[in-house]
């Protein structure tokens, strides 16, 4: 189904203006089939998604559903169907294979972050992800609750080493590169041949097609001096807290941004350390202002080597280790089919994990009454309550309050908002939900004509310190059960760009920074979030030949006002006291369980699946 940009939002003007809803927009696509994958323009946290949430949350609105009659009941009723909520179902069904269940996600799409888009170019399907993407480190990180969910949907890890082409860009000579922007440093400049190290990367170091540290800095847009600080923090690194005990220094970078060990321990000056200003960007959804010097330690950035400090964590080692390759091509969007298609069998043929990458989806399959298990999209919960011996849970769907009912209920979704929802919380348990403040994150999908400009150029990925977005590359090269990732530079491909809303040198705190963030999110137009990206790239690929106004033919911006889980940060926060926070924050109440990627205080879906699975075993 090809559907543009401009066809989606001439669509919505005359909908709306018409008095159609989101619901009723989707139903009228020209093939009449409801299929949120294919929508393109402003997705992730949509129109439609969040605005009852936000009555809640910002306007203290109750909606009383107290005496609305039960019009269903279940044995689960779970609210949010991400990974952690369609994992939770998985558990439960596992545990009571005749139980009814139903799942209740605000979004018009399952899923949560795992978002499939699906384009139409050049005579052919290209898949993106919006959100969740990969399995991160699997074969060190993954719990044996997770393997054994992984190895049931039919996933074997090691598919991914023959699925996914590490050999592909490097074998077209291709390198990393960095952008930078004239506002900043003075002129526009790409600058190949990045050798840097790359937390969780899916070249191999030998790969890379790097240029020597010497010869790759010196063609930075700074003066010589800079330039040979910088060089001298990469090659030759001094003890930079020398005279200092181990602990001593260990104290001293874990209360001390990266920022400020660049500037005020290694001594480098303000406009050289605006290179690394958002490398952490995508890792850790912050700039190295508020992330702190032992973290970017952990994650392989330059200054420590010769500070004898103690090595970094089993955990650590493994996402710089292994290869991050664990990937579908339209990321964990499958993985969340997987978990649909096991939960609904009807609502997709197949059986495999090749299979399911092209596996046709009929989305009216997913909430019907004769099934055990039901998926009921773009339906916001909006009281959780304790009756009993059962869970009453009222929710909105098309400006309708109903009231069902469950022996059991597990909220799966972004835990800050369940304050709101569940009344039978404590003060203090409210509070420590409140400190799982999310940071906001857009993944943007861009479909271009093709991608001769890349191969011009010789790059395949590119860093930008201090523009809107961070990281910009060609998609990863996966090819799955019949479909092809784009191999031919002279056809289209997908890009997939990485804006995180940071506020550097603002002297927020990363908790604030996220809300400064998410409130920049909600007010950029879907309009102003594309001017954005079309200078941004015109400028970086311009000098390869890229006309922005003819080589883009599609875009999908998946914004997340919520998006990555917050974690403990020990530039602000005292790691015993944030484990005391978490572990309140998810006690279960009455017969509601928590679960999410939140409750772990971390952003993996093998995360959101191992807190599903300790919610299911609460209720027992």
């Amino acid at each position: 189904m090809d559907i543009t940009r401009r066809d989606f939002l001439n669509g919505v003007a005359v909908t709306i203006a018409a008095g159609m809803t989101p619901l009723q927009l989707l139903q009228a696509a020209p093939d009449g089939r409801y299929y949120p994958p294919a929508l393109t323009g402003l997705r992730g946290s949509h129109v439609g998604s969040f605005e009852i949430a936000h009555q809640l949350g910002w306007e203290k609105k109750v909606f009383d559903t107290d005496k609305l009659p039960i019009s269903e009941e279940y044995d689960l009723v779970v609210v949010g169907g991400g990974l952690s909520g369609l994992s939770a179902a998985w558990f439960y069904r596992e545990k009571h294979p005749q139980a009814r269940i139903l799942i209740l996600e605000n979004h018009d799409d399952f899923g949560g972050h795992a978002k499939r888009n699906e384009f139409s170019a050049g005579g052919r399907m290209i898949l993106g992800y919006g959100g969740s993407e990969a399995f991160q480190s699997p074969n060190h990180l993954y719990s044996k609750e997770v393997n054994g969910l992984l190895k049931k949907l039919g996933v074997n890890i090691k598919r991914f080493e023959t699925a996914f082409d590490r050999q592909f860009y490097p074998g077209l000579g291709l390198s990393r590169a960095v952008f930078f922007d004239k506002e900043n440093f003075g002129e526009d400049k790409l600058v190949t041949g990045d050798p840097t190290p790359m937390v969780a990367d899916d070249i191999a170091p030998d790969q890379l097609h790097a240029r020597s540290i010497p010869d790759f800095i010196n063609d930075f847009p700074l003066p010589q001096a800079d330039r040979d600080a910088l060089i001298a923090l990469h090659v030759a690194p001094k003890d930079y807290l020398a005279g200092k005990s181990l602990e001593e220094k260990t104290a001293h970078l874990e209360a001390t941004s990266y920022q400020d060990f660049l500037l005020k321990d290694v001594g480098l000056s303000a406009q050289a350390v605006k290179y690394f200003q958002s490398r952490t960007n995508d890792f850790m959804a912050l700039s190295i202002d508020a992330v702190a010097a032992a973290d970017a330690y952990s994650v392989g950035f330059p200054g420590f080597s010769a500070m004898n400090l103690e090595p970094i964590s089993e955990e650590a080692q493994a996402e710089m280790e292994e290869p991050y390759i664990y990937h579908f091509p339209d990321g964990n969007a499958s993985l969340a089919r997987l978990l649909v298609r096991s939960l609904i069998p009807g609502v997709a043929p197949g059986h495999t994990m090749d299979d399911i990458v092209l596996a046709p989806f009929d989305y009216a399959k997913l909430d019907q009454a004769k099934t055990p298990v039901r998926i009921r999209l773009n339906s916001t919960a909006v009281s959780v309550r304790n009756v009993g011996t059962g869970v009453n849970v009222g929710y909105s769907r098309g400006g309708q309050l109903s009231q069902v009912r469950g022996k059991h209920c597990i909220m799966a979704c972004y835990n800050m908002i369940i304050p709101y929802l569940l009344r039978d919380l404590s003060a203090e348990q409210s509070h420590a939900l409140s400190q799982n403040v999310k940071y906001p994150l857009v993944y943007t999908k861009v479909v271009i004509r093709n991608w001769q400009s890349f191969q011009k150029l010789g790059v395949h990925e590119i860093y930008a310190a201090t523009q809107p977005y961070s990281r910009i590359k060609l998609d990863y090269p996966v090819s799955m059960g019949g479909y092809e990732h784009p191999k031919d530079p002279t056809q289209p491909i997908g890009l997939h760009m990485v804006y995180v809303p940071t506020s550097p040198n603002s002297g927020m705190n990363a908790r604030d920074q996220a809300r400064a963030g998410r409130g920049r999110l909600y007010g950029q137009t879907f309009e102003q979030l594309e001017a954005q990206l079309r200078d941004q790239l015109q400028r970086m690929l311009g000098p390869g030949g890229f006309n922005h106004q003819t080589d883009i033919l599609a875009i999908t911006v998946n914004r997340w006002s919520h998006g990555y889980a917050g974690f403990s940060n020990s530039l602000y926060d005292d790691a015993d006291e944030s484990e005391k926070l978490m572990n309140l924050a998810r006690q279960p109440v009455g017969r509601v369980s928590i679960a999410n990627s939140d409750a772990a205080w971390s952003a993996y879906a093998h995360a959101a699946i191992d807190e599903a699975y300790r919610a299911v075993g609460e209720v027992g």
